[in-house]
């Protein structure tokens, strides 16, 4: 979830990327792409950019963790105003916001899941999600993160759950929580 940030992070700082690197920021984005978040964390500053996310987005309850952006503490409601800051182009600015949330609108692959399940298939064809997921051994646990972002509408949805149970939980916690919303 993070890698929307990271992308928006970069190209408010660096508003004329060359071809490649958008191709990168891209994959990022639709793939869910580690290697690419990498190598650009790293460019915009590792924790200040996170510490820009704070500031930028009116963060209250989250925190970077040293140089690793998959380690950034976010609250759920910390979380929606994330997603409130991309689609607003606070996040990337101006000249990539529309870029960055089409990006959004078309993730694929696994990162495929959660909050779009639930929604009607048109309003869901303009929403615009990214989802994080990972195994932490240290607590056994995974801890699954979506975000969403509709017209006038923002989500996030966080669950941490015992490992057994598998991610595929997670992103069905993610769709029950929106279709709750939808009744």
């Amino acid at each position: 979830m993070i890698k929307a940030w990271i992308a928006a992070d970069y190209l408010r700082l660096n508003p004329d990327p060359d071809r490649a690197r958008l191709d990168q920021l891209r994959i990022m984005i639709r793939d869910s792409n580690n290697a690419a978040a990498h190598e650009i964390f790293p460019l915009i500053g590792e924790d200040q950019s996170i510490r820009r996310l704070i500031s930028i987005c009116k963060l209250t309850d989250s925190s970077p963790y040293r140089t690793y952006w998959s380690n950034t503490a976010v609250s759920a409601r910390d979380t929606a105003r994330m997603a409130a800051c991309l689609g607003s182009g606070k996040a990337a600015g101006p000249k990539w916001t529309s870029w960055l949330l089409t990006e959004m609108r078309n993730v694929r692959g696994f990162g495929n899941f959660g909050i779009r399940e639930a929604l009607p298939p048109a309003v869901a064809a303009q929403t615009a999600i990214k989802n994080g997921w990972v195994y932490r051994e240290a607590d056994g646990n995974w801890h699954v993160a979506c975000l969403a972002v509709g017209s006038g509408w923002t989500l996030g949805v966080l669950a941490r759950y015992p490992g057994h149970l598998g991610v595929t939980h997670g992103a069905d916690i993610c769709t029950s929580v929106a279709a709750q919303l939808m009744r």
